[in-house]
């Protein structure tokens, strides 16, 4: 996008920053094959967050792409998916965690993970770690038997330059990662990148 300004989130890092009405916030694989988890919260009342169950309910499908809502846990649309690249994401899983580390991985020694990312980036904005739901995981490909409900986790299907542009409803606080997940991001950590354009 002309003008703007294209920010690095360091790989198993995350940050936090602010959207108002009509901004349009771009989420880039600069390198391909790397999930980004997008948390957004009304800026005015923290406790309206996005809401997967909801989105979910109204849209009548899980994968969602250009030209879908997410709505919050107060039914309103916080964000809307203005263009889309890859067409497959998920709204299905929690970040990824220290605990995730554990029971999952068996990691003595967890990583902090997305969750521990999110918390520390939006702690400034008075958001508590219990407040935090699931996350809209972009580039996250996440496959589910349409028979037996069973899912599994495979490489994301984003390529190097790949990119998700939402469009915020209000205005919003906004967390975003590169997520710290193995199995999520085919093995390997890479950066993410964003672009904010703001409402003319």
């Amino acid at each position: 996008m002309p003008g703007t300004m294209t920010q690095k989130i360091e790989p198993r890092t995350g940050v936090a920053f602010t959207l108002s009405k009509g901004d349009r916030l771009s989420v880039i694989d600069i390198q391909g094959g790397q999930v980004a988890d997008l948390l957004a919260f009304n800026r005015n009342d923290v406790r309206e967050v996005i809401c997967a169950g909801r989105t979910f309910d109204y849209l009548s499908r899980i994968y969602l792409t250009t030209g879908d809502p997410l709505y919050s846990n107060r039914s309103n649309i916080l964000l809307k998916i203005v263009a889309d690249d890859v067409g497959r994401h998920d709204f299905l899983l929690s970040p990824c965690s220290s605990e995730m580390f554990r029971i999952l991985y068996g990691h003595a020694r967890p990583h902090h993970g997305c969750f521990g990312n999110l918390a520390n980036a939006l702690a400034p904005y008075k958001i508590e770690p219990d407040n935090l739901p699931v996350a809209f995981n972009c580039f996250m490909n996440v496959p589910v038997d349409g028979n037996t409900g069973c899912f599994k986790v495979e490489p994301p299907l984003s390529k190097a330059g790949d990119q998700i542009v939402f469009e915020a409803s209000t205005d919003l606080i906004v967390g975003l990662t590169a997520c710290s997940a193995p199995l999520s991001n085919g093995g390997s950590f890479k950066p993410i990148c964003y672009q904010i354009a703001k409402a003319i």
